[in-house]
């Protein structure tokens, strides 16, 4: 029986789990409560020797809007979850129909292969609120274009999914993103679990020495920043639907 109250929607076929982001009502956004169902989630799956790949994708138009202002999770757990991605011993599948933002773009970039459909929107809007993706960057600046990064990074544009492939954030957009999945999908059931792991080990490997070197002086930063007076006035700011004081 489903659990009415759950936050991560976890279903199966053919070896393949998926897991939903299912807290529509804040857009999917990373509350700690969110935060911890998808390292439960994904620390069940990472240990079933019948799951041989793991889908991460979303209910409604968001996949998800970043951290829950209202909830955020503590630095060190963002750390932690998109840590586990990365090293989970099976691939880690992102299918995304909608919006990415902030935080969201973390999940995208610490899993192994993403694909979005033409509806996503994808923006680092950190800048806006008065803080810096600093935790997120720990997957996404290992993986992208540096002089790219540097755009949406210091200006939170939204841009599409065509421009996220070509930055390194997706690996493919279509118009039908299960008909795209397909084949990714069949392959990785006919691959050999244990050399799926090892490969993934081989991929991840720069990603994970960004992790022991800099996620320290990162979430140090996360939080510093997070408890700034600049902080407040954008988080402020975004829930009463203004501009911040420092839009000019």
């Amino acid at each position: 029986m489903t659990d009415p109250t759950a936050l991560i929607g976890r279903t199966r076929a053919r070896a393949v789990d998926t897991l939903s982001l299912d807290a529509t009502g804040t857009r999917n956004a990373l509350s700690a409560a969110l935060v911890t169902e998808l390292a439960t989630a994904l620390a069940a799956s990472g240990k079933d020797p019948d799951v041989r790949a793991v889908v991460l994708t979303h209910t409604g138009t968001t996949f998800s809007a970043g951290a829950d202002l209202r909830d955020p999770p503590g630095p060190d757990a963002l750390v932690a979850l998109l840590r586990q991605i990365t090293e989970l011993p099976k691939p880690v599948v992102a299918r995304v129909t909608g919006h990415v933002r902030a935080g969201g773009l973390g999940l995208l970039a610490a899993c192994d292969i993403a694909v979005a459909g033409p509806a996503a929107t994808f923006a680092f809007t950190e800048v806006r609120i008065g803080v810096a993706p600093a935790v997120i960057s720990l997957p996404v600046i290992p993986r992208t274009d540096p002089r790219a990064l540097a755009r949406y990074y210091l200006t939170g544009e939204r841009f599409a999914p065509a421009e996220a492939v070509r930055v390194g954030l997706l690996t493919a957009t279509a118009d039908d993103v299960d008909e795209a999945l397909a084949p990714i999908l069949d392959g990785l059931r006919r691959s050999a679990p244990e050399a799926l792991a090892e490969t993934k080990r081989l991929l991840t490997a720069r990603v994970l020495e960004t992790f022991d070197r800099d996620a320290a002086g990162l979430t140090a930063l996360s939080a510093r920043l997070f408890a700034s007076p600049q902080a407040r006035e954008g988080m402020t700011a975004f829930l009463e639907r203004r501009d911040a004081a420092w839009v000019v």
